[in-house]
């Protein structure tokens, strides 16, 4: 019934603790006999899962005193005191202070054995409350890191929260711009290595010549100008993450060297005989396709099999077309403290070329354009002018998306309030009614 869960249970007295302690584990807990507070003191620590009975009068610390420790290591710790006819009022006075309950003493064994049970019942409600809180703490941390209501940018966070909480390596597939190294941050930042390192790299960003240093780092005197020890970016994000961006471009050499460090989870320094044990999570990111590669031999097909454990695609703008409102309106509101403008009014025109455009520079692209757009560059001239409607986005398609989008944004306005979106649309409320059931549009995300 409370598997984890166990009593830390202070009494002085051997002949009572041992019968106590007993009483309890013929009842299905599991608990932990200590002779003093001192004895006990190691065992509370913040997120334990358990609860503290202690008797009041204990030589050295007494029972108040690691009432006072439990409560400020962990408040969710429920302590319950056995206290003597005298203590009352004084036991009365530290469930203020904290306490649970207390037991005056003589009692019988039932008394103590359903007050443990309620107790640990309410600690696992605690714990159950707080793991739930941290979920939803989490959620809206990557929600607001990687922006989207679309069907793919929901099944793409779950996806991440899923592999976050795993040791595994993964592979981020997409084309430029569409997010690769945030995705890797976001499995980092969601995961228990949060505290450790994020590394990343640019496979294609350095000269083959320091790659292998950069990569495995090196020994004084291991090669001409290796003055002195360096860490390389391996050894760095040992206990954390490792990212290895445009991993196609990486010299097929150090791909063999890449594999091994994979496959033995060690790393040897140039110029060193020692291995080293590591603990990296390595993330893969390409926008070319690894398998066609190694069918070509330009890359090891061993390491793309070796990599290719949990895969995450990451969509093109163009394939979630919905986002692009949202996204825009974002950027433009980062331009603008940054650029310190306000920001311009989005007519229904621009967001009409904003949601025909491809966007073959996807989420990058459209941070630029918002930057232009509160800069009043945004004829869309360099390099970046919108273009024709692609085929597949036909008139009717783009109405529709339009429409939903100014919807959204009325009632994103209104707070979801159904009279004044009727009026700033200027439609029937049965008009409106249809037209949020034909786009799928709730609600309750808008109050």
């Amino acid at each position: 019934m409370f598997e984890g869960y166990r009593i830390v249970f202070v009494e002085d007295d051997a002949p009572v603790r041992i019968s106590l302690t007993q009483t309890l584990e013929l009842e299905g807990f599991a608990v932990q006999p200590c002779r003093s507070a001192e004895e006990a003191l190691p065992h509370i620590q913040a997120g334990a899962q358990l609860i503290v009975i202690t008797d009041v009068r204990l030589p050295g610390m007494d029972g108040l005193a690691l009432l006072e420790h439990t409560v400020g290591t962990d408040a969710g710790i429920p302590v319950i005191l056995i206290t003597a006819h005298g203590d009352v009022a004084m036991a009365v006075q530290a469930m203020r202070s904290g306490a649970y309950d207390f037991i005056e003493k003589p009692f019988a064994p039932e008394r103590l054995v359903d007050t443990a049970r309620r107790a640990l019942d309410l600690r696992t409600l605690r714990n159950a409350a707080d793991e739930l809180r941290q979920q939803l703490q989490r959620a809206s941390g990557i929600e607001a890191a990687l922006l989207g209501t679309s069907a793919v940018m929901q099944q793409l966070r779950r996806q991440i929260l899923n592999l976050a909480s795993t040791s595994a390596d993964v592979m981020i597939l997409g084309e430029t711009g569409t997010g690769k190294e945030l995705v890797a941050r976001c499995l980092h930042d969601q995961s228990a290595r949060r505290d450790r390192n994020f590394v990343a790299i640019n496979c294609g960003g350095l000269p083959e010549a320091l790659f292998e240093s950069e990569l495995f780092g090196h020994e004084p005197g291991s090669f001409t100008s290796a003055a002195k020890r360096r860490i390389g970016k391996i050894e760095h994000a040992n206990g954390g993450t490792l990212l290895l961006d445009e991993i196609e471009t990486m010299p097929i050499p150090l791909q063999i060297k890449l594999l091994r460090v994979l496959q033995e989870r060690r790393v040897e320094r140039l110029g060193s005989n020692e291995e080293m044990p590591i603990n990296v999570r390595f993330i893969a990111a390409s926008k070319a396709d690894l398998k066609e590669m190694g069918e070509q031999g330009r890359f090891r097909s061993d390491l793309y099999y070796r990599l290719n454990i949990a895969t995450l695609q990451l969509p093109p703008l163009r394939e979630r077309r919905e986002d692009i409102p949202l996204l825009f309106q974002h950027f433009v509101a980062q331009a603008c403290a940054r650029y310190e403008r306000s920001a311009p009014e989005l007519t229904p025109e621009r967001l009409r070329d904003l949601m025909a455009h491809d966007w073959p520079g996807n989420v990058r692209e459209i941070r630029n354009a918002a930057d232009r757009f509160v800069l009043a560059l945004d004829d869309l001239d360099s390099g970046a002018a919108l273009q024709e409607v692609p085929p597949a986005l036909n008139l009717a398609r783009q109405m529709d998306l339009v429409e939903k989008t100014l919807i959204e944004q009325a009632l994103r306005r209104t707070q979801g309030k159904i009279p004044a979106t009727m009026e700033l649309l200027g439609i029937a409320k049965k008009t409106l009614y249809d037209k949020l059931h034909r786009h799928g549009i709730q609600l309750e995300t808008f109050r």
